[in-house]
């Protein structure tokens, strides 16, 4: 692509490329607040500045090609990149809009958006759809951005309403790391789309080197570690890099982490049938945790095609949360969303070929 991306830059950076620089705070304004897909939408901008912005950059680096909407709301999107690869986005619709008596609204919608950082992943988890076709490339900060600028734009959500952001799509995040952290603070810009750093949540399957340099950046964010297994054995079959970064490596680097005194460090623990879902495994991980503000997520295995694992029995998952709580850990289990759709990671994209048309 000849043109640069406009979602690349900070405000402070339009301000230093594009003079007078109050004209950066108004394009900010056009494209976050009014989502515009043209530069000549841009009124309050002189003819000329709109023609020299339209020569040098884009504005629309994604284009969306596929869209399948669940019966629970939620609603996954496959975008296309310019250079003909796809990523996945996924919308999901945590509470419905409800009404008092008379008709007025109570509470709107409440949103999280599940988004990727990028084309494929290198870190190959043996369960995960998206590492099947291995890794292509990194997204930018400005295709990480405009993936939620899409959602919000496709599903008329008003730029004052706030939205929950996961990093938590296709890639690792924190291999990543430029990239993300440059979108985080475009994402909290409050001339943008003015997205607290506590509702956005860094999902990591564990690169703890990368973990304590997050942490240094006290960027206000969540953290979110995907565990899977509690012992090393497992989770180096389930996991490859945990050879690169153990557990104990991963733990050490969580409690250097700086977390806000009302937060808690989330593990993500997703829950294999007669692969980690036994009580031995949930007292291993009550230890494993002691000492940690930590909440755990127990998430269903949603299976696709070809993969040998199985999704666990309500019963089983049931059982091991009652263990944690009742030993004082938080523990949920996650409300499996899609599940009438493609909803593991990966899988429309692998439906649609892997890249765009």
């Amino acid at each position: 692509m000849n043109k640069k991306i406009i979602q690349d830059y900070t405000k402070e950076e339009l301000a230093e490329m594009i003079k007078p620089a109050f004209r950066a705070k108004q394009i900010y304004s056009w494209v976050y607040h009014k989502y515009v897909e043209s530069f000549d939408e841009m009124k309050n901008l002189p003819k000329e500045m709109r023609e020299k912005l339209d020569n040098e950059f884009t504005l629309t680096p994604l284009k969306m090609l596929t869209v399948q909407d669940s019966k629970d709301g939620s609603r996954k999107y496959l975008f296309g990149l310019h250079d003909g690869h796809t990523v996945e986005v996924v919308l999901l619709l945590m509470r419905d809009k409800e009404y008092h008596e008379d008709g007025s609204v109570k509470h709107q919608e409440r949103y999280t958006v599940c988004i990727s950082s990028q084309v494929g992943c290198k870190v190959g988890c043996a369960f995960c759809l998206t590492a099947k076709d291995g890794f292509m490339r990194d997204l930018t900060a400005g295709e990480i951005v405009s993936q939620l600028l899409m959602i919000k734009k496709d599903n008329n959500i008003d730029a004052n309403r706030r939205v929950n952001l996961v990093f938590m799509g296709m890639g690792e995040p924190l291999d990543n790391l430029d990239a993300v952290v440059k979108s985080v603070k475009i994402f909290s810009d409050p001339d943008g789309m003015a997205i607290a750093t506590h509702r956005q949540t860094i999902s990591t399957s564990g690169l703890s080197s990368k973990i304590v340099r997050l942490g240094k950046m006290e960027l206000g964010i969540n953290l979110a570690i995907s565990l899977h297994a509690v012992d090393d054995e497992l989770r180096e079959t389930l996991m490859p890099i945990n050879k690169a970064y153990n557990i104990k490596s991963i733990i050490d680097a969580v409690k250097e982490f700086p977390i806000n005194s009302r937060k808690r460090v989330m593990f993500e623990y997703l829950v294999i049938k007669n692969i980690n879902d036994d009580i031995s495994a949930a007292k291993k991980l009550l230890s494993l945790l002691d000492g940690i503000k930590a909440k755990v997520n127990l998430i269903y295995f949603n299976p696709y095609g070809g993969t040998e694992f199985e999704r666990p029995s309500e019963k089983d998952m049931v059982t091991f949360q009652e263990y944690l709580t009742k030993r004082g850990l938080l523990c949920t289990i996650r409300e499996s969303k899609g599940l009438d759709i493609s909803a593991a990671c990966g899988q429309l994209r692998e439906q649609e070929g892997g890249a765009a048309v």
